[in-house]
């Protein structure tokens, strides 16, 4: 019988179904190119590679123990290969659905939990990842070769520690929005990839924390997609790093942006964000928003608690940033940039400077300045997590020992 039934639907509830992804990406059944799982006696994290992203139903069965999957539009590539069995899996089993869903059955041999999440790897690109039962084992992946920095997958909590905190970032622009334009020809999608690679690396490196990126590469994400990479990593926080320009060519400095609800905060605020809007058009897709109104309440629920929480991380960056490199604007801004309206993902776009300042051009393309602005970010998220520690994390857990031990000095 089903013994439990977990997430259907969820991301159609929140807007971002189908309908909120580009029809170019759904006009074709997805494809599962690569399954691949480690395991323990007790636990188990498979990894899914798809072509693409495509919706998830999943449950468990007893009698025997099994955790089942369905992945609608979706087909297995031609001789793909499943893995033997091993740890907490027995077997592993794939068949074709009558309405086009393709089922993945794991046969478990002790009853096991079901936590899923989408990621984007740089090498593998879309994946979905199932943790079975409640330990994470890590997966040996091959680094690719590459004079850049790449993120990298570290072994994190020990077994008994809670998650890792999931910190989406976003490089702006890429493929065919180069973003801003240096007077030398600098290209700000450059810019914002190497370093959105250099603080995805830095988090990697941090235990109980990991990146997940929109992009690793030169192509092009629609603002919206971006926000549903966020979504489906389920990520606790969201950082789009930009390096904008301006009429004035003397500006300079670093500047931190979250959303705000009734627009910009002043007019140089609405031109920036309306230029970062714009690359939307560039891609082919309209801005008009397509959110059912189902979404458009949900979004006026959370709203206000989300922006009241990105306040309070970007604040925490801003003053890392102050420490470290020349800042603009010494407050937080607010903006209605459509890449920061997660209903309930702290977000912010942080402008790493004006590439339209030559002097500033020659900072922004000297790597050990992009290091400086990444490591100033890094700091920041780290300093706000370990203030603010979400529910069931390695930094909660730990947070709550020190009050624990502080509370028995006390005594």
């Amino acid at each position: 019988m089903i013994r439990k039934v977990f997430r259907i639907g969820v991301l159609v509830l929140l807007g971002i179904g189908p309908a909120a992804l580009p029809a170019a990406a759904l006009a074709a059944d997805a494809r599962l190119r690569a399954l691949s799982f480690a395991a323990s006696p007790v636990a188990a994290r498979v990894t899914l590679d798809l072509s693409r992203f495509t919706g998830e139903h999943y449950f468990t069965l007893d009698h025997p123990f099994r955790a089942v999957i369905d992945l609608p539009q979706t087909q297995a590539l031609r001789g793909l290969r499943l893995p033997a069995g091993r740890g907490l899996v027995a077997g592993v089993h794939m068949a074709r659905r009558p309405n086009g869903a393709l089922r993945l059955v794991f046969v478990l041999r002790a009853p096991a939990a079901v936590h899923v999440g989408w990621a984007f790897s740089p090498a593998r690109g879309h994946q979905l990842v199932l943790t079975l039962g409640g330990v994470q084992p890590t997966l040996e992946a091959a680094a690719a070769p590459s004079a850049i920095p790449t993120p990298i997958r570290v072994r994190h909590a020990p077994a008994n520690t809670g998650r890792d905190i999931i910190v989406a970032v976003d490089p702006g622009h890429g493929g065919v929005d180069p973003g801003a334009i240096g007077p030398d020809g600098l290209e700000e999608k450059n810019v914002t990839l190497a370093i959105g690679r250099l603080l995805a690396h830095r988090i990697d490196e941090q235990r109980g924390m990991r990146a997940v990126m929109t992009r690793d590469r030169d192509i092009f994400i629609p603002l919206r997609e971006r926000r549903v990479i966020a979504r489906r990593a389920h990520a606790d926080l969201f950082v789009s790093i930009h390096a904008d320009d301006v009429s004035q060519h003397y500006i300079a400095g670093a500047s931190v942006y979250i959303l705000s609800l009734r627009g910009a905060s002043n007019e140089a605020a609405r031109l920036l964000a309306a230029r970062e809007n714009a690359a939307d058009l560039k891609g082919g897709i309209k801005l008009s928003d397509k959110s059912s109104t189902l979404a458009s309440v949900l979004l006026n629920l959370s709203q206000s608690a989300t922006i009241s929480e990105s306040m309070t991380a970007a604040r925490q960056v801003l003053a890392s940033l102050d420490r470290s490199v020349p800042v603009r604007k010494p407050q937080v801004q607010q903006a209605a940039f459509v890449v920061l309206k997660s209903p309930d993902i702290p977000s912010m776009l942080i402008e790493t400077d004006y590439i339209s300042d030559p002097r500033e051009d020659l900072k922004l393309r000297n790597p050990a300045y992009q290091r400086r602005v990444a490591d100033a970010i890094f700091k920041g998220i780290r300093v706000y997590f370990h203030e603010h520690p979400p529910a069931g994390t390695l930094f909660a857990e730990e947070r709550e020992r020190q009050s624990d031990r502080l509370v028995a000095r006390n005594r």
